[in-house]
């Protein structure tokens, strides 16, 4: 953990988790574009995964580890100081309790979705990303790219419906945006692929690393083998 870590990765790091805790709050509103109804966390929650595969590819797994657990951390963080602030009792004057409450008052239900779902879609994502880069000797980034985002999109939609909507939404409408929150976070993906191909080229030749995970635990608690 005495490890110096460099700009670049650092600069990922925060940015990761702000597009966290920014997605978190944007759940709060839905949206609706060209007929098809999702939440505007979609607008910046994907980024995520596209930071998680940058991470994963320059400087491995156990990297990644580190910056998804942080993020959990940072996003838990929030979500507590969200709810004492909710819990407070609000000035007489001040007329905004409601829509505050609305953002900020997540049920414990939403939060333990949202939670278990980003961790093991988020590892899921970073674990495949690694292992597809040590199989093709670092080659096919797009590939590894966009199937890694298809699998790490796909847990954390078959989680994060079920766990925080089951029994409160019919399963088939459950099942219907489960499916569409899939194909389009990992049409995102694939949209700004060529963005982050070129992220990727100058961030490993600026920081001189591209990792390759031999020999390496992909046990999630390790935190400190980095």
């Amino acid at each position: 953990m005495k490890q110096k870590v460099s700009v670049p990765f650092m600069l990922l790091g925060i940015l990761f988790n702000v597009c966290l805790i920014a997605a978190n709050l944007l759940e709060t509103k839905v949206i609706q574009v060209f007929g098809i109804t999702v939440t505007a966390g979609l607008l910046v929650f994907p980024i995520s995964y596209i930071i998680n595969d940058c991470i994963a590819e320059v400087w491995g797994f156990r990297k990644a580890r580190l910056i998804i657990w942080s993020g959990f951390a940072m996003n838990f963080f929030v979500v507590m100081l969200g709810l004492i602030a909710v819990a407070l009792p609000a000035a007489p004057f001040w007329e905004g309790e409601a829509h505050f409450n609305f953002v900020f008052g997540m049920a414990p239900r939403i939060v333990a979705a949202s939670l278990t779902a980003f961790l093991v879609g988020s590892f899921l994502n970073a674990y495949v990303m690694s292992r597809m880069k040590v199989a093709s000797g670092g080659r096919h980034f797009s590939a590894r790219a966009i199937w890694s985002t298809v699998v790490g999109e796909t847990a954390d939609s078959l989680i994060f419906f079920p766990v925080a909507f089951g029994g409160i939404i019919a399963w088939p409408e459950l099942l219907v945006m489960m499916c569409i929150q899939i194909v389009l976070k990992s049409l995102y993906e694939v949209l700004i692929l060529p963005v982050t191909i070129r992220v990727v080229a100058a961030i490993k030749r600026i920081d001189g690393s591209d990792v390759y995970d031999q020999d390496i635990s992909y046990n999630i608690l390790k935190i400190k083998d980095i």
